[in-house]
C-alpha cells in the first residue's frame, strides 16, 4: 500500500518517499503546495491565518500562518531536498469566502493575500491558484508527478 500524508491545519509535510500528501476542507484557510521536477520532492502547508499576533510570543506552531509556515516549507524544502528556488513549481488553493452571511473578518481574502506576499517577498512565483469562492477544496498531491487534484464542496450559508 502506497503512503499517504495527511495534512491538518496548521501543519505542513514534505517528502520524496510518499505517494500522495492530501489536505482536506479547506475553506478560509489556504494551501500552499510545492514540487521539485527535479528531485521528485513535494511540500505542502495548510495554513489557518495570515500572521500570528505580535503579543502571542514563541510561535509553537509555525505551519498555522502564512508569515511563519510559507518560509518554513520552502526551507524544509531546500535542507531536506537540496532544492533550489528556481526549480520549486508553487501552488495556492483555498481562502473561501466564510460560509457566514455577516464574514466581518474576511479570513479567506486576507489568508490569499498575505500567502501572496510572502511567497513574493520569497520570490517565488505562484504556478497555479484555484482561490476564494464559497466552495471547501480537499486537495491531492502526487509526489512523483506534481500534480494536484481538487475536489470542491459547497460552503452552506449560516447566519
Amino acid at each position: 500500500m502506497a503512503l499517504e500524508i495527511i495534512v491538518g491545519i496548521g501543519e505542513y509535510a514534505v517528502t520524496n518517499t510518499a505517494s500522495v500528501i492530501k489536505t482536506f476542507a479547506l475553506a478560509t484557510c489556504v494551501a500552499v503546495t510545492v514540487y521539485s521536477p527535479r528531485r521528485k520532492a513535494a511540500g505542502m502547508a495548510h495554513i489557518a491565518l495570515p500572521a500570528p499576533s505580535p503579543d502571542l510570543g514563541e510561535v509553537k506552531r509555525p505551519a498555522y500562518y502564512a508569515t511563519t509556515g510559507i518560509p518554513l516549507l520552502i526551507q524544509e524544502m531546500q535542507t531536506k531536498f537540496g532544492c533550489v528556488k528556481k526549480e520549486l513549481i508553487v501552488n495556492l488553493f483555498g481562502g473561501a469566502i466564510s460560509g457566514h452571511t455577516f464574514d466581518t473578518f474576511n479570513i479567506g481574502e486576507k489568508n490569499i493575500a498575505m500567502a501572496k506576499k510572502v511567497l513574493s517577498q520569497l520570490q517565488l512565483p505562484i504556478a497555479k491558484e484555484e482561490v476564494g469562492g464559497r466552495v471547501s477544496r480537499t486537495l491531492i498531491l502526487d509526489v512523483k508527478t506534481g500534480m494536484v487534484q481538487i475536489y470542491t464542496q459547497p460552503l452552506l450559508l449560516r447566519e
